[in-house]
């Protein structure tokens, strides 16, 4: 028989082992069995064929973005350094930058975001919230990405100061 490997306990895994300690001391459910909830949701036929197909056209549009994003994060970082190097002066360098980002081409991944805006609602099938009349967010977020433009290249590669 195989034995696993255990690490040993860090401070933090201490604290938080405590911390639930504590928990189950005040906790009124504590002994008693967990109740069961109901809920309308089972597998279907359909779903399994679904899964059959490999990833949803909405699962490869979003890592498609995700690929973008990341390409455009080592382009705008090396386009920084080289400016650096041309431009020492930090005013003269703010100036050429802003005026880098406010060129710079987003089209292709903004069409990807807009499409994704579009479609990924009906291709992921996602609930209607009755109150707003909108579909309801996606582990607590809005659905929709925001189109890119010089305001993200400024938030993430910000011109120094002064």
């Amino acid at each position: 028989m195989r034995q696993g490997v255990t690490r040993p306990e860090t401070p933090r895994d201490r604290a938080e082992r405590e911390a639930l300690e504590t928990d189950l001391i005040e906790n009124p459910l504590t002994g008693k069995p967990i109740p069961r909830r109901l809920r309308n949701f089972h597998t279907g036929a359909d779903a399994a064929l679904r899964a059959l197909g490999g990833p949803l056209a909405w699962m490869r549009r979003l890592r498609a973005i995700e690929v973008a994003l990341e390409d455009h994060d080592v382009r705008l970082r090396e386009a920084w350094d080289a400016l650096r190097e041309q431009e020492p002066d930090d005013a003269l360098f703010a100036r050429a930058w802003c005026d880098l980002a406010r060129s710079w081409d987003f089209g292709e991944v903004n069409e990807l975001i807009a499409r994704h805006n579009r479609h990924f609602p009906a291709e992921a099938r996602l609930p209607m919230n009755p109150r707003t009349g909108d579909y309801v967010e996606v582990n607590g977020r809005p659905y929709r990405r925001l189109s890119l433009d010089e305001r993200w290249i400024l938030e993430r590669f910000p011109p120094p100061s002064g």
